[in-house]
């Protein structure tokens, strides 16, 4: 099993080699900010999914690190459910990255716990993962990963391969019955990630 890199500066966690989840670049210390995404960039980043809708690091990402290709799409984290046409031009954009064998893509939100992390479930998907190895994955490499989202991406990637009924019936229960096995306090988790 391939031993994957540990950050000390970034907001994120390799869950493959060539995939991070994670939270943003430091908001108020620009210094802080640019050692973040250097460590990321020394530690193989070439791509950016931003997924926050509350702030776009394009100025800062090109300003800093022009040869990382950074993508924008925002969504609310309000607990909405999130389109199929979103995770569908989302996890294209990763994929198309990923065909390169050098390519290492950060799926990202503020904190590092839906948004990012459910993007991230949704490209394991995309590359064939079941669903509930994929799930397991993310929370592995990051524990604070709740990723709210995974339902809807597990209900697009269905849409998208044409599964049959019975079939999304067995992957929801095992998804929930994941959840179930794996609580996670996101009270306890949102305010140590503030601190």
């Amino acid at each position: 099993m391939t031993r994957l890199p540990t950050l000390a500066h970034a907001n994120a966690s390799f869950v493959t080699p060539q995939l991070l989840v994670g939270g943003d670049l430091d908001p108020y210390d620009d210094e802080l900010s640019g050692r973040q995404l250097r460590e990321l960039v020394d530690a193989g980043l070439t791509h950016i999914a931003d997924c926050r809708v509350e702030a776009d690091d394009t100025e800062l990402v090109s300003r800093l690190a022009p040869e990382v290709d950074y993508w924008w799409d925002g969504i609310d984290d309000a607990g909405q459910r999130v389109p199929a046409s979103w995770f569908e031009e989302a996890v294209t954009h990763v994929l198309t990255a990923l065909e390169s064998p050098e390519a290492v893509v950060l799926t990202h939100c503020h904190m590092g716990i839906n948004r990012g992390p459910s993007l991230g479930y949704a490209v394991l998907l995309g590359l064939g993962w079941d669903p509930v190895d994929a799930i397991d994955a993310i929370r592995t490499a990051r524990p604070q990963a709740y990723a709210a989202y995974a339902e809807d991406a597990l209900r697009w990637h269905h849409e998208r391969s044409d599964t049959p009924e019975v079939h999304r019936r067995q992957d929801h229960a095992r998804l929930a019955a994941w959840r179930e096995a794996h609580p996670l306090d996101l009270v306890r988790v949102i305010g140590e990630q503030r601190r």
